[in-house]
C-alpha cells in the first residue's frame, strides 16, 4: 500500500521511524516534502515568522496534498502534544478532509479525545478512520 504520513511536524524524527517500520511491512512510504527542514531545525515549527515564510516559499500545503492525492492511504501520527493524548492539528484535519474527498483510507495511530473534550475529535468520528492503537501491523 502507498501511504502518507501526515501530523505534527514536532514528530518529525517519529514520521522518519513509522516510515521505516512501515516499510519494513512492504508499505511505500511517503512523509512530508519538508521533514528534512524540520529534522536540520526542530524550532521552524514554533518560530511562526519562519515557518509561514517556508511553507509559502516551498508551497508545502500543496506539495503535501499532491502526495496524499497519489497515495492509497494516509497515517495520522497523532501523538499526546498540548497536554491532549491523540493530538490532530489544523494541518493534519485538513489533510485528513483533503483524503476523506479523495476516498483514501484513513488511519490513526492512537485514538482521539471524546468529543466532548475537543471538538474536532466529533469531525473525526464522523469520518470513521480506523484506529490502529500504535500496531502498524492493522495498516492493510
Amino acid at each position: 500500500m502507498k501511504i502518507m504520513i501526515c501530523g505534527s511536524m514536532t514528530f518529525a524524527e517519529e514520521m522518519m521511524d513509522v516510515k521505516s517500520k512501515l516499510e519494513k511491512l512492504g508499505h511505500i512510504v511517503d512523509v512530508p516534502s519538508d521533514i528534512e527542514s524540520h529534522l536540520e531545525d526542530p524550532s521552524l515549527i514554533d518560530n511562526l515568522e519562519e515557518n509561514y515564510k517556508h511553507t509559502i516559499e516551498k508551497d508545502i500545503l500543496r506539495q503535501c496534498f499532491n502526495l496524499i492525492a497519489r497515495s492509497d492511504a494516509i497515517l495520522v501520527l497523532n501523538y499526546p502534544k498540548n497536554n491532549i493524548n491523540g493530538y490532530v492539528g489544523t494541518s493534519a484535519l485538513m489533510e485528513i478532509g483533503l483524503a476523506y474527498y479523495l476516498q483514501k483510507r484513513i488511519f490513526l495511530l492512537n485514538p482521539v479525545p471524546n468529543p466532548r473534550d475537543a471538538r474536532w475529535a466529533h469531525e473525526l468520528a464522523i469520518i470513521q478512520p480506523v484506529i490502529l492503537n500504535e500496531d502498524l501491523s492493522k495498516v492493510q
